[in-house]
Protein backbone atom coordinates (compact mmCIF):
# COMPACT_ATOMS: atom_id res chain seq x y z
CA UNK A 1 0.00 0.00 0.00
CA UNK A 2 1.32 3.42 -0.95
CA UNK A 3 0.94 5.93 2.08
CA UNK A 4 2.39 8.79 0.23
CA UNK A 5 -2.21 10.05 -0.11
CA UNK A 6 -1.96 9.76 3.89
CA UNK A 7 1.00 12.01 4.46
CA UNK A 8 -1.40 15.00 5.27
CA UNK A 9 -3.35 13.14 7.97
CA UNK A 10 -0.48 11.17 9.28
CA UNK A 11 1.54 14.57 9.90
CA UNK A 12 -2.05 16.73 11.20
CA UNK A 13 -2.18 12.90 13.85
CA UNK A 14 1.04 13.32 14.79
CA UNK A 15 1.01 17.34 15.49
CA UNK A 16 -1.67 16.50 17.49
CA UNK A 17 -0.50 13.71 19.32
CA UNK A 18 2.78 15.42 20.56
CA UNK A 19 0.79 18.31 21.30
CA UNK A 20 -1.08 16.41 24.27
CA UNK A 21 2.13 14.39 24.64
CA UNK A 22 0.01 10.79 23.49
CA UNK A 23 1.40 7.62 22.06
CA UNK A 24 -0.43 5.27 20.02
CA UNK A 25 -1.16 1.62 19.56
CA UNK A 26 -2.81 0.09 17.08
CA UNK A 27 -5.19 -3.24 17.55
CA UNK A 28 -5.36 -4.59 13.51
CA UNK A 29 -6.94 -7.53 12.29
CA UNK A 30 -8.56 -7.00 8.26
CA UNK A 31 -5.70 -4.00 7.99
CA UNK A 32 -3.05 -6.84 8.99
CA UNK A 33 -0.54 -4.06 10.26
CA UNK A 34 -1.74 -1.39 7.41
CA UNK A 35 -2.46 1.28 9.88
CA UNK A 36 0.79 1.01 12.33
CA UNK A 37 2.83 0.59 8.62
CA UNK A 38 1.07 4.30 7.37
CA UNK A 39 2.14 5.71 11.01
CA UNK A 40 5.54 4.21 10.83
CA UNK A 41 6.10 5.75 7.00
CA UNK A 42 6.36 9.45 8.80
CA UNK A 43 9.81 9.94 9.59
CA UNK A 44 9.62 11.02 13.65
CA UNK A 45 6.83 8.64 14.48
CA UNK A 46 9.05 7.28 17.08
CA UNK A 47 8.17 10.41 19.19
CA UNK A 48 4.02 9.32 19.03
CA UNK A 49 3.66 5.50 17.75
CA UNK A 50 4.08 2.93 20.22
CA UNK A 51 3.10 -0.37 19.05
CA UNK A 52 1.04 -2.19 16.59
CA UNK A 53 -1.17 -5.77 17.40
CA UNK A 54 -2.06 -7.45 14.78
CA UNK A 55 -4.38 -9.96 15.76
CA UNK A 56 -5.56 -11.41 12.74
CA UNK A 57 -6.99 -14.47 14.14
CA UNK A 58 -9.33 -14.98 16.59
CA UNK A 59 -6.61 -16.94 18.97
CA UNK A 60 -4.64 -13.59 18.58
CA UNK A 61 -7.18 -11.31 20.01
CA UNK A 62 -7.65 -13.81 22.85
CA UNK A 63 -4.30 -14.19 23.52
CA UNK A 64 -2.64 -10.41 22.86
CA UNK A 65 -5.07 -8.16 23.29
CA UNK A 66 -7.01 -10.14 26.46
CA UNK A 67 -10.33 -10.30 24.31
CA UNK A 68 -12.43 -13.35 25.57
CA UNK A 69 -12.94 -15.76 23.71
CA UNK A 70 -16.90 -15.60 25.10
CA UNK A 71 -17.11 -12.83 23.78
CA UNK A 72 -16.08 -13.60 19.89
CA UNK A 73 -18.35 -16.64 20.40
CA UNK A 74 -21.40 -14.53 20.89
CA UNK A 75 -20.74 -11.60 18.68
CA UNK A 76 -18.28 -12.60 16.10
CA UNK A 77 -15.00 -11.40 15.08
CA UNK A 78 -16.47 -8.74 13.01
CA UNK A 79 -18.82 -7.10 15.47
CA UNK A 80 -18.68 -3.37 18.17
CA UNK A 81 -17.77 -5.53 21.04
CA UNK A 82 -15.23 -7.29 20.03
CA UNK A 83 -14.05 -3.94 18.23
CA UNK A 84 -14.38 -2.34 21.52
CA UNK A 85 -12.65 -4.71 23.49
CA UNK A 86 -9.73 -4.87 20.90
CA UNK A 87 -8.85 -1.32 22.13
CA UNK A 88 -9.92 -1.78 25.47
CA UNK A 89 -6.79 -4.69 25.35
CA UNK A 90 -4.24 -2.55 23.57
CA UNK A 91 -4.91 0.35 26.28
CA UNK A 92 -4.67 -2.24 28.63
CA UNK A 93 -1.04 -4.10 27.25
CA UNK A 94 0.75 -0.70 25.89
CA UNK A 95 1.80 2.36 27.79
CA UNK A 96 -0.34 4.32 25.55
CA UNK A 97 -3.32 6.87 25.88
CA UNK A 98 -5.09 6.32 22.31
CA UNK A 99 -5.96 3.12 20.73
CA UNK A 100 -7.52 2.27 17.92
CA UNK A 101 -9.12 -1.18 16.78
CA UNK A 102 -9.84 -2.47 12.93
CA UNK A 103 -11.49 -5.92 12.46
CA UNK A 104 -13.59 -6.71 9.07
CA UNK A 105 -13.88 -8.93 5.94
CA UNK A 106 -12.06 -7.27 3.56
CA UNK A 107 -12.99 -9.99 1.12
CA UNK A 108 -12.98 -11.36 -1.80
CA UNK A 109 -14.41 -14.29 0.67
CA UNK A 110 -16.05 -14.28 4.41
CA UNK A 111 -18.83 -12.89 4.28
CA UNK A 112 -21.84 -14.00 6.18
CA UNK A 113 -25.33 -13.31 6.93
CA UNK A 114 -25.72 -9.92 8.35
CA UNK A 115 -21.80 -8.95 7.77
CA UNK A 116 -21.05 -8.54 3.56
CA UNK A 117 -17.96 -8.05 2.21
CA UNK A 118 -16.83 -4.83 3.23
CA UNK A 119 -17.99 -4.54 6.67
CA UNK A 120 -16.05 -3.27 9.06
CA UNK A 121 -16.00 -2.35 12.58
CA UNK A 122 -13.72 0.24 13.86
CA UNK A 123 -13.11 1.26 17.15
CA UNK A 124 -10.92 4.04 19.03
CA UNK A 125 -10.75 6.10 22.32
CA UNK A 126 -9.05 6.69 25.20
CA UNK A 127 -9.31 5.23 29.11
CA UNK A 128 -11.72 7.22 29.52
CA UNK A 129 -14.01 6.30 26.78
CA UNK A 130 -14.28 4.58 23.85
CA UNK A 131 -16.07 4.64 20.61
CA UNK A 132 -17.14 2.68 17.87
CA UNK A 133 -18.48 3.04 14.13
CA UNK A 134 -19.45 0.38 11.46
CA UNK A 135 -18.06 1.47 8.20
CA UNK A 136 -19.83 -0.70 5.19
CA UNK A 137 -16.78 -0.15 2.27
CA UNK A 138 -16.89 -0.63 -1.45
CA UNK A 139 -14.34 -1.79 -3.69
CA UNK A 140 -11.88 -5.30 -3.92
CA UNK A 141 -9.77 -6.20 -0.98
CA UNK A 142 -6.94 -3.49 -1.52
CA UNK A 143 -9.71 -0.48 -1.29
CA UNK A 144 -11.71 -2.15 1.60
CA UNK A 145 -8.02 -2.15 3.26
CA UNK A 146 -6.97 1.46 2.14
CA UNK A 147 -10.42 3.12 2.89
CA UNK A 148 -10.59 1.80 6.67
CA UNK A 149 -6.90 2.87 7.08
CA UNK A 150 -8.26 6.60 6.27
CA UNK A 151 -10.88 6.24 8.47
CA UNK A 152 -8.84 5.22 11.60
CA UNK A 153 -6.48 7.77 11.26
CA UNK A 154 -9.47 10.47 10.88
CA UNK A 155 -11.05 9.47 13.83
CA UNK A 156 -7.57 9.04 16.00
CA UNK A 157 -6.99 13.13 14.66
CA UNK A 158 -10.58 14.18 16.01
CA UNK A 159 -9.66 12.26 18.97
CA UNK A 160 -6.46 13.49 19.68
CA UNK A 161 -8.23 17.33 19.02
CA UNK A 162 -10.69 16.72 21.42
CA UNK A 163 -13.75 15.92 19.14
CA UNK A 164 -16.57 15.62 21.09
CA UNK A 165 -17.41 12.38 19.82
CA UNK A 166 -14.03 10.94 21.75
Amino acid sequence: MEFLSLQTPLQALAAALRARAWRLATAESCTGGLIAAACTSLAGSSDWFERGFVTYSNEAKTTLLGVPAALIAAHGAVSEEVARAMVQGALQHAPVQLAVAVTGIAGPGGAVPGKPVGTVWLAWGTAAQVQAERLQLAGDRSAVRGDTVAAALQRLIETAHGDPRA
